[in-house]
């Protein structure tokens, strides 16, 4: 049986969607994964989506509320940013919670692919610390 995790940060458009879509694309044979967010933001920035394919991994989620998962049994939470980690320390119901700050990539300034730099930098690092946890983790 896979174990479920929730990856949390604030608007639920870039880190927590990155960590989602790495996890079940790499590690789906132990893993499913879920994200949300504190204050969602409606939609899942067209970075995310378009850096997440530049490595072969097709993104059609939306941005959702922390709220739609309250009553999933969850075996690990994980929140992805500073906020999420303060306005979210105890998830009900969940085995575990860990936090992985990463900065938000969708606050970047700059030219288009100044920012895609950042989004890459960030997508590269949520796919080396994310699986790296969950593979150390045992549920």
């Amino acid at each position: 049986m896979k174990s479920k995790v929730l990856f949390l940060c604030t608007g639920n458009s870039a880190r927590s969607q990155m960590a989602e879509a790495i996890v079940n694309a790499r590690l789906s044979e132990s893993w499913e994964a879920f994200s949300a967010g504190t204050r969602p933001a409606g939609f899942v920035h067209p970075l995310t989506v378009r850096l997440l394919a530049e490595i072969g991994i097709p993104h059609a989620g939306r941005s959702k509320s922390a709220d739609e998962f309250r009553e999933i049994p969850f075996d690990l939470v994980v929140t992805v940013c500073d906020d999420a980690a303060k306005e979210c320390p105890v998830w009900l119901g969940s085995g575990r919670y860990v936090h992985l700050g990463f900065p938000d990539p969708a606050t970047a300034q700059g030219t288009e692919a100044e920012r895609m730099d950042v989004f890459r930098r960030m997508r590269d690092e949520i796919a080396r610390q994310v699986p790296a946890l969950l593979q150390r983790i045992v549920t």
